[in-house]
């Protein structure tokens, strides 16, 4: 029997992502992958143990030596991995990553090569199916091993002698400078016969090559081309090939705050995720993205507009119901472990308005114009003129009682406002008086009933006193422009009331209301949020300060998760996070642009202002 491996004293930004734009694999600064889903996204882990330990299954590929020091980084502008151990005696590198898609199949690439001296190495590898609970049947074949699970099958074809302990496949092995040890991992269906075995280093060239033309194609320039550019890679490896839904992150129950009970899973597509991203992937040239994820919400959307969701599957499906798994103790001691996103029935009314100013944006830069999506418009916009004063969960998901967000009437307003200009400016039909009414209805009870004057802030309810992060999409959507004394007076409060260490909260802590344990970390979008206000309000050094201080906290191969931890300097939630990707690439470009984003969104509403 091997020794059980205590889970490290990691934390979520020691890990960097490979993928394949169908699945992803986080890879640990000690060479371990611990999370891996099987052959797409959502699908069950094979690797789990980000959220448990070894036994919940990994593939780790280290020097067995005390190591001195690790550098890691991309090749260049793609999404191949490279980490360099230094120990006592030598220096060895192994590269890791996914090979482009050929069939069902899914292959994962790892190639240590000898560098410096000589290096004692160490192999091993836990195969666990559906997220760590099933240990497969184990067999020696030709060149490898397989393990057969069920429909799931895995092949290892590696030049390395393995052995079987206990459960776990082992390999020792001493790497010198001119060693080359390639090792392939190819998921296929058990009941289905094994793909053909693809030699390693065409596999490298090959992704090398795609990834390269790809980035380049993205003509990203400026101050902080680096960081957008691995933004850029980032989202696109989080969008599925054929598709096009981009998902929130590849992770499941990363803890909002360590050993809370916050722990949702992020593997699916939000539609709240959806203008942003938009003006992301165009401001960085990724056109064929946006139109693929333009294509991937209107399939969404399509249907009954009472039933629209807030959340999807990767292919546009309704996602499986919120459960537990008791089995996997959870990252840092952070239970329950959940699959599922309960948050996928709730009634979120800015989702509408989401989805109109997406498909708007889409039509403005010329994403292509047809006639089922302005249908789809013209249906959502029936709802929202029924149903935009009800409660609702909000932004944020709360999961306590539905309110009155104002977020979420903003965003009605954001509806009713893309409706209209889509009549003006693209000669589309529809009841344009009407709406007119509507925008301008939504607006009067928003600044009348939703900007509390005492507190001299727009607030997170009606009628409450809350502050809420997300007003400060009021100035970015259009509502008010970003020089008017309330939207000044909300950025005010926000820096005065909500900001930790120089970084944003999306609320109070003491203000949850779901059941739930309170406290998280500080949110990255938000952070940026405020960002993109100074710098419509003109303060564009503050702004910079801002944006850079989010530069700062990414890891050492540029990525975020979805909060940080300011006191206690690490990154908290899911991993890699796209708002926070999403968020950084418009505020660079707000920053470096005379009309970004934030100016080019905010370009409608002149008649309510």
């Amino acid at each position: 029997m091997t020794e059980r491996r205590e889970p490290p004293a990691r934390g979520i930004e020691d890990y960097a992502l490979i993928g394949d734009m169908r699945t992803a694999a986080l890879v640990g600064r000690d060479g371990s992958i611990d999370w891996l889903c099987l052959p797409r996204f959502d699908d069950p882990a094979c690797f789990a143990a980000l959220l448990g330990d070894d036994e919940n299954g990994a593939w780790s590929i280290r020097p067995r030596d005390e190591t001195r020091a690790v550098r890691r980084r991309y090749a260049g502008d793609t999404l191949v991995l490279e980490t360099e151990f230094e120990t006592a005696t030598g220096r060895v590198l192994v590269t890791d990553f996914m090979a482009l898609p050929r069939d069902e199949s899914v292959e994962l690439v790892r190639i240590v090569t000898g560098l410096e001296g000589t290096v004692p190495m160490k192999f091993e590898a836990r195969f666990r199916f559906d997220y760590g609970s099933l240990v497969p049947w184990v067999r020696h074949t030709p060149g490898g091993v397989t393990a057969v699970a069920g429909p799931n099958a895995i092949r290892l074809v590696t030049p390395l002698e393995l052995e079987g302990r206990g459960f776990c496949t082992i390999s020792e092995f001493t790497a010198a400078p001119g060693d080359r040890f390639p090792t392939v991992l190819t998921w296929y269906r058990a009941y289905d016969d094994p793909p053909a075995v693809r030699d390693a280093g065409q596999l490298l060239a090959d992704a090398l090559a795609y990834w390269r033309e790809w980035s380049a194609a993205c003509n990203i320039s400026g101050p902080w081309r680096d960081a957008v550019m691995r933004s850029l890679i980032t989202l696109k490896a989080m969008t599925h090939h054929r598709t096009g839904g981009m998902i929130a992150a590849v992770t499941t129950s990363l803890p909002e705050r360590m050993g809370g009970t916050r722990n949702w899973d992020y593997r699916a597509c939000w539609l709240r995720d959806a203008t942003f991203a938009l003006y992301a992937l165009m401001a960085g040239g990724s056109t064929a993205e946006a139109r693929d994820w333009r294509r991937w919400l209107v399939r969404a959307a399509a249907g009954q507009p009472e039933k629209l969701q807030v959340l999807y599957g990767v292919g546009g499906e309704r996602p499986p119901e919120e459960t537990e798994l008791p089995w996997l103790p959870g990252f840092g001691g952070s239970r329950p472990v959940r699959i599922g996103n309960a948050a996928h029935s709730q009634r979120q009314l800015d989702v509408y308005g989401e989805v109109m100013d997406a498909l708007t944006a889409a039509r403005a830069h010329g994403i292509e114009v047809d006639d089922d999506a302005w249908r789809i418009e013209v249906a959502l916009m029936d709802f929202v003129e029924k149903h935009w004063r009800e409660p609702g969960a909000g932004i944020w998901e709360r999961r306590g009682e539905p309110q009155r967000h104002v977020h979420s009437a903003v965003l009605a307003w954001v509806a009713a406002d893309r409706a209209v200009k889509s009549v003006e400016r693209f000669g589309l039909e529809g009841p344009v008086e009407r709406w007119r009414e509507l925008r301008h209805s939504i607006h009067e009870e928003v600044c009348r009933h939703g900007y509390h004057t005492g507190r001299k802030a727009f607030t997170q309810t009606f009628g409450g006193t809350a502050l809420d992060a997300s007003l400060l999409l009021v100035p970015l959507v259009g509502f008010l422009p970003a020089t008017d004394p309330r939207v000044i007076h909300t950025v005010e409060a926000v820096q005065r009331e909500l900001m930790c260490d120089g970084f944003v909260r999306r609320y109070l802590p003491e203000e949850t209301d779901d059941g739930l344990e309170g406290g998280e970390g500080a949110f990255l979008a938000c952070t940026l949020w405020l960002a993109d206000n100074l710098a419509l309000m003109g303060d564009r050094d503050e702004a910079q300060v801002l944006f850079e201080r989010v530069l700062e906290v990414r890891n050492d191969v540029g990525l975020l998760a979805e909060e940080y931890d300011p006191v206690g300097r690490r990154q908290l939630g899911n991993f890699p996070q796209a708002f926070s990707h999403v968020s950084l690439i418009n505020t660079a470009n707000n920053l470096s642009s005379a009309v970004g984003p934030a100016k080019h969104r905010a370009g409608g509403g002149e008649e309510n202002r």
